[in-house]
């Protein structure tokens, strides 16, 4: 009897647990997003200036390296806004 009368106390500090939990998640979104777009812009800098320098010496896989530079890019970014639509902000 002690036992059944004890389960809700123990479910409700669960419960305590996970909004704490997820409260503290929500704080490490937006820096953690703010990173990763830093990143894509890093990334993206620098890929069009490996572009460039391939396109001014007449490289001939310069779609290759194009779709892989934009594809990085696009990636990080809706990555990011991924993130946070998922935790809802």
């Amino acid at each position: 009897m002690l036992l059944a009368l004890s389960v809700p106390v123990f479910a409700q500090n669960g419960v305590n647990g996970l909004t704490t939990a997820t409260s503290t998640l929500k704080t490490y979104v937006d820096p953690v997003t703010n990173i990763t777009l830093v990143i894509g812009g890093i990334v993206g800098i620098v890929g069009a200036i490996r572009v460039y320098s391939k396109w001014n010496s007449g490289d001939q896989d310069i779609n290759k390296e194009l779709m892989g530079w934009g594809g990085s890019c696009v990636f990080l970014v809706v990555s990011a806004l991924v993130i946070k639509a998922f935790f809802g902000l």
